[in-house]
């Protein structure tokens, strides 16, 4: 038993040193299903379909639309389709002939349907079937049945732990925020997508599932055998630290946040906080309205959060329109190379309005939003619709935000150097 459990432990390491070097996320690249897609797409779009849109800007979360695909007016995606078209039929009429297995209509239009969106080459535009939307909006609303951990596709390609959610099965077990899941039940997921790791993780309350998890700086591969419940997600916890400075750590910017931000905020206040460090290290985005309420607390109305390019070159700036909320006498924002997406936007608001100081690691980079298209059926188009820059215009997709003190994080996660340095820097010791 013994042996065979070392030599799962050396199969996954096997396999993880292999792929280090160069696997990153990968898309399906099917020669067939990247054909097979224009006779299912003509079908699905070449008609009115009722949409709802969600509209990044604060207080317009869901408009309701319609997307009406016109007779001559094809767009670069409609050519490939009409190219192709030809293809597809035959390679169709093969499959039905020669093919011994069975096909599943269903599955084969929605696994067609995702790879012709995942030929755009972007990593955040992705279709999902009614049932996956379902899930993601469960998520969002932060009740689910799993171990607790949040993850996001490494650089390695494998699933990295973003955020380790309190009282859940996985902070009991003493899995760790950084560690990577290279392994579920003592197979690898190596090359598979966070949302396939995601579906293994989660399962019926009572349930057990085991991970097996690189931790940098361990020997060897970890395992944790973690039973399932309903998770409750907290996206924001606060706590004072010594001189009058509040700490608040923000997961991740999904619905409801702002206002769970503006209380535990409301509460450091109430216990006499009057500097503020903003973690946002692992912090990986989410809906843009959140963050924009949150940094209404911060701004002066008028002063500008964000600037929007649409794809027809469209430029919208986007300023607080309220009067601010909090004024503390220092900010200081941790950030990391996961800090991503909305969390940039509120740190990029926040630097170019001289209002926060960064430290950490360079963030990821993730300068782009998504529109979110709802089909008669259910199922959902989420397109890249925007590119946003910071206040002063910088550019922040490809590039991320430099902090103002790079600082790597070492290897005692409990000492937190991080943090250390972003209390130093806001008492002024720097």
């Amino acid at each position: 038993m013994e042996e065979d459990k070392k030599e799962k432990e050396k199969k996954l390491e096997e396999e993880f040193e292999e792929e280090l070097a160069y696997r990153k996320k990968e898309w399906i690249s099917n020669t067939i299903l990247a054909l097979i897609i224009a006779i299912l797409a003509t079908a699905a779009f070449a008609s009115i379909i009722t949409m709802n849109i969600i509209n990044q800007k604060k207080g317009q979360k869901f408009v309701a639309s319609t997307y009406d695909v016109k007779k001559g007016e094809k767009t670069t995606a409609t050519n490939a389709i009409g190219e192709i078209s030809d293809a597809l039929t035959s390679f169709a009429e093969i499959i039905d002939q020669e093919y011994v297995g069975e096909i599943d209509k269903k599955t084969l239009t929605d696994e067609t349907i995702k790879g012709f969106v995942k030929g755009l080459g972007d990593d955040y535009s992705e279709y999902m079937t009614t049932e996956e939307w379902s899930e993601y909006q469960q998520d969002a609303l932060g009740n689910y049945s799993g171990v607790g951990v949040e993850i996001m596709q490494a650089d390695n390609g494998y699933a990295i732990i973003t955020n380790v959610i309190k009282d859940s099965p996985a902070e009991a077990a003493g899995v760790q925020q950084g560690d990577y899941i290279v392994g579920i039940n003592g197979e690898s997921v190596s090359g598979e997508t966070t949302a396939d790791i995601s579906k293994k993780v989660k399962g019926e309350t009572g349930t057990k599932v085991t991970l097996n998890i690189l931790r940098e700086g361990a020997e060897n591969l970890l395992e944790f055998e973690l039973e399932r419940q309903t998770i409750r997600v907290y996206h924001v916890e606060g706590k004072m630290l010594e001189d009058d400075i509040g700490y608040i750590y923000f997961s991740t910017f999904d619905d409801g946040c702002a206002e769970e931000f503006e209380k535990e905020t409301d509460n450091l206040v109430n216990q006499g906080a009057k500097k503020l460090i903003l973690d946002l290290r692992y912090n990986t985005g989410g809906a843009v309205d959140q963050a924009l309420k949150i940094l209404d607390l911060f701004l002066e109305k008028g002063q500008i959060e964000v600037i929007t390019n649409s794809a027809d070159g469209t430029k919208v700036t986007i300023a607080s329109e309220t009067d601010k909320k909090y004024n503390f006498e220092k900010i200081v924002i941790l950030m990391n190379k996961y800090t991503a997406s909305a969390s940039e936007i509120v740190a990029g608001a926040m630097i170019d309005n001289d209002l926060a100081k960064t430290v950490g690691e360079k963030s990821f980079g993730k300068g782009v939003m998504q529109s979110v298209f709802t089909l008669l059926d259910g199922s959902v188009l989420k397109l890249t619709t925007q590119e946003y820059n910071t206040p002063k215009g910088t550019k922040i997709h490809g590039v991320g935000i430099t902090p103002d003190y790079e600082v790597e994080l070492g290897e005692n996660i409990e000492e937190d150097n991080q943090l250390e340095k972003a209390k130093a820097v806001i008492k002024g010791e720097e």
